[in-house]
């Protein structure tokens, strides 16, 4: 059988252009002669669409598409759509529609909703209670959503179903399993969906075809990947990653691949992984939001030279500006830092805006009333910057990138207002020691990535990371080494452990870790108001995390 992998973009709520993509993919498929066709999960109004999908006449609307869609269908063709249909009780369900023959012959829904992580499915929809499997030029092809294939086999916090599709799949005979997927992009997370796919394939005995979403959607970031597998569990074909694809695979005519295809080129190191989904995540936020340029503050160190680099990459560093705002505590090596990262990358655009005359207008203005020594003093420069960028994003309507990371949104060493100010925070997913294990290898392979030279300043990576609020200020005035905080949080926040395991596998001392432990409690009201973080580890700051504001620590 000739199987299609239409591994589309599809964006929440843009009927028409979505519309338009199945259409393209469907034409193209009857070219190549394809008998399978098969979108990824909610193809048709996009995912996820959170309660968008609860609008009215939104799920009538995405009825009327398959409906349009299925004419363009012959017999001997079959297609799988993902859309939200009515049912009785609670009124949504997430299904594929089953397009052949210039109709819709039925739908088969999810079976199993996810309701961990960033997932929240069972607030809108109502679980589907059975395997549809579908009789089509001698196969016997079950039709699957996302879950009821992973089965949280693909995430930290393992779930425990009540019923099993894939084995009632194999109870009904089922040769071929077509699993329509909207699985985010977490680093390391498609080798495990490799093995994943292999083992089910050989379960079950029959070929697997997983069609994955892809493209950025808000803080979700989707890889596609999507493949073919034998149902000895061999790979056979699949799609890009990062990329729209379009692939016929024959099952006939398939052989085992024993590495990347042809189209499949990302390096599984997990650094490459990383900047891939940030620099798709930033480019879809920005193009799916209506802005054709970004605008970020370069304060010479290595966190905003990441985000310059990224926003390069995603929309073309023409389309991108970097503000200078020195202050009385800027050295004169982080500006010169912030002008080599432009140059690096030849940004459009580049404005130094000093912010001292403002630093001093506020003193005066507030002198004998509010103290502006400390902690008043240093937010008030953050937030001076915070203002201009935004003046600026104003003034051009370009969308601000702000560009903190995780290990500071975990502490709380970021300024509401201030720092923190903007649209989207692409590196706020990556710990500082993240941070600068992906600069070493951009500069070192920069031509992989379009990059004419390397595009961080060597100084910024090698110099002591500091905000400069005041003189001679470091980070680990007040923070361990970030080697040492980094692995700490990966316990405390991405684990969820104990103190003591924190302890452990840091080597810190417990009173540290301690404290570390409460700036992280403390800071969840900031978290709160932060910019939208990209999601690329397991456990990400944002709708995946969701921590009360006012409460106790529960240690």
């Amino acid at each position: 059988m000739k199987i299609a992998l239409a591994q589309i973009n599809s964006r929440v709520g843009d009927l028409a252009r979505n519309e338009r993509l199945h259409r393209e993919a469907i034409s193209s498929a009857r070219e190549c002669g394809a008998e399978l066709v098969l979108f990824p999960e909610l193809s048709i109004l996009g995912y996820p669409p959170r309660d968008l999908v609860e609008r009215h006449g939104v799920a009538e609307a995405c009825a009327a598409i398959a409906e349009r869609l299925a004419r363009d269908v012959p017999d001997s063709m079959l297609v799988l759509a993902g859309l939200p249909i009515l049912a009785k009780g609670r009124p949504l369900r997430n299904a594929l529609a089953i397009l052949r023959g210039g109709r819709i012959e039925g739908f088969a829904e999810k079976q199993l909703l996810p309701s961990y992580d960033v997932f929240d499915e069972d607030r809108h929809f109502a679980p589907g209670t059975k395997t549809v499997v579908i009789d089509h030029r001698g196969e016997r092809i079950a039709a699957l959503l996302c879950e009821d294939l992973w089965q949280s086999g693909d995430a930290r916090a393992i779930r425990c179903y009540a019923r099993d599709p894939l084995a009632d799949a194999r109870a009904n005979g089922a040769s071929i399993i077509a699993v329509a997927s909207a699985s985010p992009f977490v680093a390391g997370k498609d080798a495990v969906h490799t093995a994943i796919l292999a083992t089910r394939a050989r379960s079950v005995g029959a070929w697997i075809a997983s069609v994955n979403a892809v493209g950025g959607q808000d803080d979700l970031v989707f890889d596609g990947g999507s493949r073919m597998v034998s149902a000895d569990g061999e790979r056979v074909g699949g799609c890009a990653r990062f990329a729209e694809d379009f692939v016929v695979v024959d099952t006939a005519d398939a052989r085992p691949r024993s590495g990347a295809s042809e189209c499949e080129t990302i390096s599984p190191d997990l650094d490459t992984e990383r900047f891939h989904a940030c620099v798709l995540g930033t480019r879809d936020y920005l193009a799916k939001s209506g802005h054709s340029s970004a605008i970020l503050g370069l304060s010479g160190g290595i966190d905003s030279a990441l985000v310059a680099a990224i926003a390069a990459a995603a929309i073309g560093a023409e389309h991108v500006t970097g503000i200078l705002m020195p202050s009385r505590y800027s050295s004169a090596g982080s500006i010169q830092d912030a002008v080599a990262s432009v140059r690096a990358l030849g940004l459009g655009r580049m404005e130094t805006l000093a912010i001292d005359t403002m630093h001093t207008a506020i003193e005066s203005t507030v002198a004998g009333v509010f103290a502006t020594e400390g902690l008043a003093g240093e937010n008030l420069q953050s937030r001076a910057r915070g203002l201009l960028v935004m003046l600026a994003s104003n003034a051009t309507g370009a969308l601000v990138l702000t560009t903190g990371n995780k290990s500071e949104f975990a502490t709380g060493y970021t300024t509401l207002y201030g720092d923190m100010n903007g649209g989207l925070a692409p590196i706020g997913d990556l710990y500082k020691t993240e941070v600068y294990s992906m600069a070493r290898m951009l500069n070192v392979r920069y031509s992989e990535f379009g990059f004419a030279r390397p595009p961080i300043p060597e100084a910024s990576i090698s110099k002591a990371p500091s905000a400069e609020l005041r003189p001679d200020q470091t980070d680990q005035d007040s923070l361990p080494a970030y080697e040492t905080l980094d692995a700490i949080l990966r316990v405390l926040v991405d684990g969820e452990g104990s103190l003591d395991e924190a302890v452990r596998a840091s080597e810190a001392p417990s009173e540290l870790v301690a404290h570390v432990a409460r700036l992280l409690d403390r800071a969840q009201f900031k978290r709160d108001q932060a910019a939208v973080i990209l999601k690329l580890s397991p456990r990400a700051f944002g709708r995946g995390r969701r921590y009360p504001i006012a409460a106790g620590s529960g240690r």
